[in-house]
């Protein structure tokens, strides 16, 4: 089991040169869990994608329906405390930080593309492609 951010979600989805790495990381470990923020989150990814014209609307409906089928009962919350004292301790953002906590409440991996975060919680966060290394 491994805590997937936002971008690694979108990976799977999203016409870059981290989509083959995100299906790596799926191929390795297919358990994966994220705070319930992932969803406005990609919404958010998705909605830039489609104003840019990079994507289509039927292609953006698709993969936000693919993407909640492989998070299905997979999104917690996370304790505001936890979040707010690693935001202390951290430049991370308050959203960075809800998948930082709920990968430490569990001692699981977060596996991200964010090197700040990788930099700023190296105990925690790990980079896609030093998890399929």
């Amino acid at each position: 089991m491994i805590v997937a951010d936002t971008n690694l979600i979108a990976s799977l989805w999203l016409p870059s040169k981290f989509q083959d790495l995100a299906y790596q990381v799926l191929e390795k470990d297919s358990e994966w869990i994220a705070p319930l923020l992932w969803r406005s989150e990609l919404r958010n990814v998705m909605a830039q994608y489609l104003r840019k014209n990079i994507l289509d609307l039927p292609t953006v409906l698709k993969a936000l329906q693919e993407a909640e089928n492989l998070m299905y009962e997979k999104s917690y919350t996370v304790n505001p405390t936890d979040v707010i004292q690693l935001v202390l301790k951290s430049d991370c953002s308050a959203y960075d930080c809800e998948f930082v906590a709920l990968a430490d409440d569990l001692s699981v991996q977060l596996v991200t593309f964010d090197k700040q975060i990788c930099r700023e919680f190296p105990k925690i966060a790990v980079h896609p492609k030093d998890f399929v290394n």
